[in-house]
């Protein structure tokens, strides 16, 4: 695919370096599985599905460059498996990773058991992750068009007018001009998937509809990636928007500013436990005590059944430095210990709603869950 952030021809996969971002837009240009785990473990990509389809790329590079030797297929299959297992511990928290990966060896297999030649197998596992690619940027509209159709008819529908309307006795929502007010955490949109997002996809469904007034952008600490990926988003599709310090959503809420809380997720437990970017679970916390909506939006690859419950998910530490540094300065003084967890995990119970390509799921997730990925993985489409 050659639009977006995430380009692959030719055997050179192009991504958009995220560290860069807003400030200069630059573009790296990697052909080795090794390079593709180095951005994935260094933050140059990020959001889980956005990894998933790269390392699914970074695959079909190794498996291009072993082909050209001419190895046998036991050979080849070996280096593979190797290369595999790296780009899987780059990030182990974000289950579209394993998944993307798994899936490319999966086809390799059953590729090299027919008898294909490794580098016709390296052809068609080129084309598995471009169908990757182009699953999850339908996969992002669709979610992004269950949600809105969820926030309209569930949020939006249930909210007293504000202003003016409110004043005159409680005229039509439509009428009163009532339009949602939306919170949102780290970055969901097209630069954390394929294109187009999740949590941001809906929040941009429901504009085109006329369904948002504004959204808050929690920061995210410590990377910033609300503040400088969320926004410049935001300003490029043109989305009234105000940017918030993490400690502050509390505050807003209390206040009645905020209408519904919708998150991305990096893997879904069985049970509907959700991990996701550190400030997560404060965030469904809050609005479960002020009786605000929480949503999280995610594409079913990041549902993960073979995990029962939350307190499963293994939480990504990063490095210190993350967290003493910041906007480049370290304001901190360098001796203090610290903790760097890239998630947290938000029970069930605090989760409204999933939205994925293939609809909402509420209430006891599990069965849903364990169904739609089952579903999923035999190609049922229904």
């Amino acid at each position: 695919m050659k639009a977006g952030h995430i380009q692959y021809a030719h055997g050179i996969l192009r991504l958009l370096d995220q560290t860069r971002l807003p400030g200069e837009v630059v573009y790296l240009d990697l052909d080795t599985a090794a390079a593709v785990r180095a951005a994935i473990r260094d933050m140059r990509v990020r959001g889980a599905p956005a990894i998933g389809i790269v390392a699914a790329y970074g695959l079909a590079l190794e498996a291009r460059r072993v082909a050209a030797r001419e190895p046998s297929a036991d050979s080849f299959m070996r280096h593979l498996e190797t290369a595999a297992a790296d780009l899987t511990a780059a990030r182990p928290t974000a289950v579209n990773l394993s998944w993307s990966v798994s899936r490319l060896l999966e086809r390799a297999r059953q590729l090299l058991g027919q008898g294909t030649a490794p580098k016709d197998t390296a052809a068609q596992l080129e084309r598995e992750a471009v169908a990757i690619h182009e699953e999850d940027v339908a996969a992002c509209r669709a979610i992004g068009d269950h949600g809105a159709a969820l926030l309209k008819k569930e949020v939006l529908s249930r909210l007293r007018p504000r202003g003016r309307a409110a004043e005159n006795g409680g005229a039509s929502q439509r009428a009163g001009g009532r339009r949602l007010s939306i919170l949102t955490h780290c970055n969901t949109g097209d630069l954390a998937t394929g294109g187009y997002g999740t949590a941001l996809g809906v929040i941009r469904s429901a504009w085109r509809e006329g369904l948002v007034e504004r959204v808050f952008v929690d920061e995210t600490r410590p990377l910033l990636q609300g503040a400088r990926l969320t926004v410049w988003e935001l300003q490029r599709d043109g989305i009234p928007h105000v940017l918030i310090a993490d400690a502050m959503a509390a505050h807003f809420m209390r206040r009645g500013e905020v209408d519904a809380v919708i998150v991305g997720a990096d893997r879904i437990a069985r049970n509907g436990d959700t991990a996701n970017k550190i400030g997560t679970y404060g965030l469904a916390l809050a609005a479960h005590a002020h009786g605000i909506p929480f949503v999280v939006a995610a594409p079913v690859s990041t549902l993960d059944p073979a995990i029962a419950r939350g307190e499963d998910i293994v939480i990504e530490e990063r490095d210190p430095e993350e967290v003493r540094r910041f906007a480049g300065a370290q304001p901190f003084p360098s001796s203090a210990p610290v903790a760097n967890p890239a998630f947290d995990v938000t029970p069930a119970e605090y989760v409204t709603a999933i939205v994925t390509e293939r609809g909402v799921l509420r209430g006891q997730f599990e069965d849903a869950i364990t169904a739609l990925h089952a579903a999923s993985r035999t190609g049922d489409r229904s």
